[in-house]
């Protein structure tokens, strides 16, 4: 929780801001490097592990449980009179909507790679989210001290898996145990670290890296060169270069996007990081050298710009909305344009309502640290905003704008959610309510067939975190299942049925008689004909035939899911003047269905979902052999660059658990969206084990 004195970060001018992420493969060393990197630069007074559940990133009773990140985590270092906003981002599958949300307000990233692992899948899913922003990079080699580490296979890997523009301005001396420095390429210097790898010193390079370090050094060159036509020329004639003109040409380069500098280093032995400070420092952009910003008019649709300067129409883009246990809910956002203080409005461009900005803040881990304002190109939050979610833009009223928003993935894993004690029913839909403003690939919805209550993530590790939390937070404990598919019933046969509903028990009885006509509709769900003549039926009469007709095709007769495709007409019948009555001619509606029903062919329909599954060709033929199995007709095959997308239709009751599925093929490179097709009928031998479950559940409803 804050305090009452403010920040003492001072004030940095734009060009001296760098808001770097930090993405990765799950467990290659992100949030030891963030550690290592606020530890050396002066932010905290103490190395946090990872295992110890005391890191200033992992901070959520989940993380420090389970060991792993699960949200994006912020704090900002001071190094050589610049401020680097580091966000750490989580490495699982699960949690890639916490990544997609940094990978929108940094101006660079890290990559983080396990030396011993080299490029793994969530390098390379990572690697293409930074695509989608043209975001410029450096690859970061880590676990340089651990067994089997090794330098030249892990940057084999990453150079033939992500270009020739990947190159190394950097050497490790030794390895594994022995893992002590790295050679700086552009100054041609060795650097060792002491045990703390705060102090460093500096000395030659080691005769047995020489050779490595000169031919390393020559690529670098002429990847520097090539950024200038000036320092090409220079290079051709066969000038030497300064390590100025190396630095300032390998900079430009790096915020071009045309070279990805490597480092590398352990960020437990805290090796190699104050060298990687320098470099963020020296070659990874601005805010101001990301340029100006662009955006939509909300009223006129017309495109703004926005320069990142603090003199221009302040802008913001909240990327992140969680609950605080101090101050509530907590709004975090990157200012683009322009100067936001403590203690006044903003306007949410988005909903063109105008918000009061209390005390803003800085991020620190899990802790606030209070300020007077925040401005252009840094990250900050605020607390307690009444209508302002993610991916909403704040800005000043007089010159509104909106912010493109980071695009996430959507769920694609679904449970049922019940609670385990009577009562929790509306505690449940609140707590999940609340749980879903913070997180985007989290939803939640009551099905209106199968009257659960569906819990949608990314994962069953994500939905699992999220029954964790809604425990913790809410105190609602529930339990997890498959969620029921919502068959639906229809007929395949025209048929006329009767019932004539007579009932005498003194007094007044009740009289209703109807003979109906039913037959299919394929391209409707429900309709009813009246086609009464001579008063039969009296006209009173007709809408309570109807009523019921509506209230009868809610259950089936097959295993009682709803009625559709279906045209009811009302031929004939017949009343009594005394004993007939709305109640009356509704019973006999039911009656008559039921009959008409049984009848008339009924079969069981089940939900078809259009599905698109993208892998890498290798997967082609496991994915394919299990969309079979699953009872899938695959349509076609497209080629999406170095992916092929399968596209098929699947039965819904297939797909509870594809996204696991799909994970275990293909090692995670997978993905797939699936959107409602339509109805299709339920071969006979599955048909058979619905009903029987159905009418099992039943049998237990009423026994109980």
């Amino acid at each position: 929780m804050y305090g009452k004195e403010e920040s003492d970060l001072k004030k940095y001018p734009i060009d001296r801001l760098r808001n770097v992420g930090l993405i990765g493969h799950g467990g290659c060393g992100k949030t030891s490097l963030a550690e290592a990197m606020l530890f050396d630069a002066g932010a905290i007074d103490r190395l946090g592990k990872t295992e110890d559940g005391n890191t200033t990133m992992d901070h959520d009773p989940e993380e420090i449980r389970r060991g792993i990140s699960i949200n994006s985590a912020i704090a900002p270092a001071e190094w050589k009179d610049h401020k680097i906003n580091i966000v750490d981002t989580p490495g699982y599958f699960d949690f890639v909507g916490e990544v997609k949300a940094a990978l929108r307000v940094v101006d660079s990233v890290i990559v983080v790679m396990d030396a011993v692992s080299g490029v793994e899948v969530g390098t390379e899913l990572t690697w293409r989210y930074a695509d989608e922003y043209n975001l410029p990079r450096l690859l970061f080699i880590n676990k340089m001290d651990r067994e089997n580490a090794n330098f030249e296979q892990a940057l084999a890997g990453a150079v033939q898996t992500f270009g020739n523009n990947v190159v190394p301005i950097q050497l490790p001396i030794g390895a594994e145990a022995k893992f002590q420095g790295v050679v700086d390429l552009v100054r041609m210097r060795a650097y060792t670290f002491d045990a703390t790898g705060k102090k460093v010193e500096e000395g030659d390079v080691p005769a047995d890296l020489q050779g490595a370090a000169d031919e390393y050094r020559t690529k670098l060159i002429e990847a520097a060169a090539e950024t200038d036509d000036a320092l090409l020329e220079k290079y051709l004639e066969g000038a030497e270069l300064s390590p100025v003109e190396i630095v300032t040409g390998l900079a430009k380069g790096v915020r071009a996007g045309k070279i990805v500098p490597v480092c590398c280093g352990s960020s437990t032995k805290n090796i190699g990081v104050v060298p990687l400070l320098d470099v963020i420092v020296a070659n990874l952009p601005s805010p101001a050298d990301r340029g100006e910003v662009k955006g939509v008019n909300p009223k006129t649709q017309a495109e703004e710009v926005r320069q990142a300067a603090d003199d221009a129409p302040f802008s913001a883009l909240v990327f992140k909305t969680m609950a605080d246990p101090y101050v509530g809910k907590l709004t975090i956002f990157r200012v683009y344009s322009g100067t936001l203080k403590s203690d006044s409005h903003a306007y949410n461009a988005n909903k063109g309502r105008e918000e009061r900005i209390g005390q803003l803040l800085l991020i620190k881990g899990k802790t606030q640290e209070p300020v007077a304002e925040v401005s252009a190109g840094d990250l900050a939050a605020v607390a307690k905003l009444q209508d302002t979610t993610t991916n909403e833009t704040l800005c000043d009223a007089a010159y509104p704008i909106t912010y493109a928003p980071a695009t996430f993935p959507h769920p694609v894993y679904h449970v049922a959610v019940m609670p385990k004690s009577k009562g929790d029913e509306d505690k449940i839909g609140n707590g999940l309510a609340r749980l879903a403003e913070e997180d985007p690939t989290f939803t939640f919805r009551k099905d209106p067939v199968t009257l659960q209550t569906v819990m949608s993530g990314m994962g069953d590790q994500h939905l699992e975190i999220i029954t964790d939390r809604l425990k913790r937070k809410f105190g609602v404990d529930v339990t997890l299942e498959t969620p029921k598919v919502a068959f639906k019933e229809t007929i395949r046969a025209k048929v006329t049925a009767e019932h004539k509903h007579k009932k005498q028990t003194g007094g007044r009885g009740q009289y209703g008689h109807v003979i109906i006509e039913m037959e299919p509709l394929p391209d409707a769900e429900f309709e009813f004909v009246d086609k009464v003549f001579g008063g039969a039926v009296p006209r009173n009469f007709i809408p309570a035939v109807e009523k019921g007709m509506r209230e009868a095709i809610a259950h089936g007769v097959l295993a009682g899911y709803p009625v559709t495709n279906i045209r009811i007409s009302l031929l004939d019948g017949s009343y009594h003047p005394v004993d007939s009555s709305e109640m009356a001619f509704k019973i006999a509606s039911h009656q008559a269905f039921k009959k008409g029903m049984q009848a008339a062919k009924p079969v069981l329909l089940e939900p078809i979902y259009s599905v698109e599954v993208r892998i890498p060709q290798e997967y082609m033929g496991d994915v394919i052999g299990d969309l079979n199995k699953k009872r899938g007709k695959v349509l076609g095959m497209d080629t999406q660059g170095n992916f092929q997308v399968v596209k098929a239709l699947v039965p819904l009751a297939e797909m509870a658990r594809y996204a696991i599925d799909l994970r275990s093929i293909t090692q995670g490179r997978g993905t797939f969206t699936m959107e409602f097709s339509g109805y299709e009928e339920v071969p006979a031998n599955v048909a058979q084990a619905v009903i029987e479950a159905a009418a099992k559940e039943r049998k237990e409803e009423e026994e109980e």
